[in-house]
């Protein structure tokens, strides 16, 4: 069925179309209540079919690209809309945004009902009545926690009362001790009020710290003392300078988005009673699938989940945007109340827009002022990739002979190594090409969790990249993909009467190794001193030092359980055997004696179970 056909049989229903290219890959994934009206409206049929004129720039490029669409019927709208955003997250299509802002705000919270409350941290709704909350935190939240019960006299732990006897906590004047002596509540009362006060009101708490860091210094306890140093500027790096008063107790979720010619960026501003308590940003590269409209659905979408908020504000934006209606009506299902967004032209509220775009306008401006990396623009066009990468995942495997098996992936982003980012794995698999599909694969099924890049970078030859495109194409997703190898060499060895060649080899020694860049469709030898190789090779280095660092650390986990397996009795030979059938130790603790004694005899099956019980 052609592409023209397909549009024409479209149903009038709810659901989600996908446009794809003549190579199969994804180009955007859409919603709509009306299929066939919404995608209609993109094309003109006569006197051929093609772009409607109407259309921005972006969306014509798309529709020229387009030569099959795909469709899924959904109930309703919102449904829809929920499809779309998790297809969007899964796999990364080019004319769509993917914002990866996949954290949950932290908030401090205090139980009201237990007699002596103290603070602590939660993600979630807790469900009780009793509960006050505050925040959310982009950072700072530990911070904060840490300093309440570095100045408050508070229940400092969970287990305190259950010990009905004062500890060090008590000896270092930092608890009133009820679990074992008398305190009025009053007293306590008291405390929780200044800890209150702390929490809301910044000033006050920094000024409280340096005040203790000061004392700390005077009596030469340095380390304490740059702790608290430390402390207030973490604190204090979420917060937005504000002289905007406002005379009630009001709370807002404050979004706005703005754009340069290569970047775009969200501002997050969260004011609870009146006061500015926390912002957070996030950039985006600006390529064929920036829109605004979209860009604040992604933003709202990303930001409330599917759950509950502990605290639910009216949402201010900066504009109208496409699709407001029905992101008020998907927040109004997870906030099991009526949803709120509004855009103010006039009055405070306005003001806390003009805030924020004002910080939006700024951080766009430093972030200009750092250049973009001309090396990644080179890259693009050397490679032929569909973006210039803002976000690289980089793939390598590590073992020894076949022991202590290990999968590492490292994170590039936005100019640096996100390491909180890195993932290791433990393998199950013996061969090079089987660690790597392993590797690959759990990365690919973690998309839902953890949206894909716009790179990956394999370490290995023109058959492991194979690999990487198949697991790619296999899983619809729209990733650019690289890989990097040292060329190969003859191994010449010299016999009777000449020399004889040998199965190319990957040449290893130092200084002599030269690395090929490899795409699908061709292979690049580049100059070592080449700035766009380097910038490979760098990841490439990053990627096989977090796949050795974790294999060492394993490799180290397996001796010690292997001498503890020959202390009693089990040969290295027996323990290896175990390994290659079960896997791992972890495996191995968890069998049966009949099955363990599969591969071993009896006795040395019972010996194992007996140690590992």
């Amino acid at each position: 069925m052609t592409l023209e056909e397909t549009i024409k049989q479209l149903p009038l229903s709810a659901g989600i179309y996908q446009y794809f290219d003549k190579d199969g890959h994804l180009l955007y994934v859409g919603k709509a209540k009306n299929l066939y009206k919404r995608v209609k409206s993109y094309f003109i049929f006569t006197p051929a079919l093609g772009a409607h004129s109407n259309l921005s720039v972006r969306i014509t490029k798309m529709i020229q690209q387009t030569i099959s669409l795909n469709y899924i019927v959904v109930n309703s709208e919102h449904d829809a809309l929920i499809l779309e955003n998790s297809l969007i997250k899964q796999l990364h299509p080019k004319y769509n945004i993917l914002l990866r802002d996949d954290k949950t705000y932290p908030y401090i919270y205090i139980d009201n009902s237990v007699e002596f409350p103290r603070f602590e941290i939660t993600r979630k709704v807790i469900k009780s009545p009793d509960i006050t909350y505050f925040g959310p935190y982009s950072v700072g939240a530990r911070d904060i926690l840490d300093s309440i019960y570095e100045v408050c006299k508070l229940v400092q732990k969970k287990s305190c009362l259950k010990s009905k006897k004062s500890c060090l906590y008590y000896q270092i004047d930092k608890c009133f001790a009820p679990c074992e002596l008398v305190v009025p509540h009053a007293k306590y009362k008291a405390e929780l009020d200044l800890a209150k006060e702390l929490i809301v009101n910044k000033k006050f708490l920094i000024k409280t710290l340096q005040e203790k860091m000061e004392f700390y210094a005077e009596n030469l306890r340095f380390e304490e003392a740059a702790e608290l140093r430390d402390r207030c500027e973490r604190i204090s790096r979420s917060e937005i300078k504000s002289e905007i008063d406002f005379a009630s107790d009001e709370n807002y979720d404050i979004f706005v988005v703005q754009n340069s010619q290569t970047r775009a960026v969200v501002v997050r501003i969260f004011m609870r009673s009146g006061k500015i308590i926390s912002s957070s940003h996030d950039f985006i590269q600006i390529n064929d699938g920036y829109d605004e409209d979209e860009f604040y659905q992604r933003v709202l979408m990303e930001f409330y989940g599917s759950e509950k908020p502990p605290i639910i504000a009216p949402i201010l934006v900066a504009k109208k945007f496409e699709s407001l209606e029905i992101i008020e009506e998907h927040l109004s299902t997870i906030f099991e109340k009526n949803a709120v967004i509004k855009m103010p032209v006039r009055g405070a509220k306005k003001q806390l827009i003009d805030l924020a775009i004002l910080n939006a306008n700024e951080l766009l401006k430093s972030d200009t002022r750092k250049e973009n990396n001309p090396v990644l623009e080179e890259l693009k066009e050397l490679l032929f990739l569909q973006r210039v990468p803002s976000r690289v995942e980089v793939f390598d495997n590590s073992h020894m002979a076949g022991v202590a098996t290990v999968g590492a992936m490292a994170v590039y982003e936005n100019g640096q190594f996100d390491k909180k980012s890195y993932r290791t794995y433990h393998l199950e698999a013996k061969d090079e090409y089987a660690q790597m599909r392993e590797t690959l694969t759990r990365r690919v099924e973690s998309f839902s969790k953890n949206p894909p890049p716009d790179l990956w970078i394999i370490d290995g030859g023109t058959t492991l990249l194979k690999l990487a495109c198949e697991i790619i194409d296999s899983h619809g997703v729209f990733i650019d993909v690289i890989a990097i190898s040292k060329e190969k060499i003859d191994a010449k060895v010299a016999i009777s009467g000449g020399e004889a060649n040998f199965p190319r080899k990957s040449h290893r020694a130092k200084g002599k190794a030269n690395d090929i860049l490899h795409t699908k469709e061709r292979s690049f030898e580049l100059k070592s001193s080449d700035k766009r190789l380097q910038w490979v090779q760098n990841l490439r280095d990053e990627a096989h030092r977090c796949a050795i660092g974790f294999h060492k650390k394993t490799k180290l986990k397996l001796d010690h359980e292997s001498k503890l397996l020959n202390l009693h009795g089990i040969s290295s030979a027996k323990v290896i055997k175990l390994l290659k059938h079960f896997g791992t130790f972890e495996a191995l603790k968890s069998l049966s004696i009949d099955e363990i004694a599969s591969i071993l005899n009896a006795n040395d099956a019972k010996t194992i179970k007996k140690i590992y019980n």
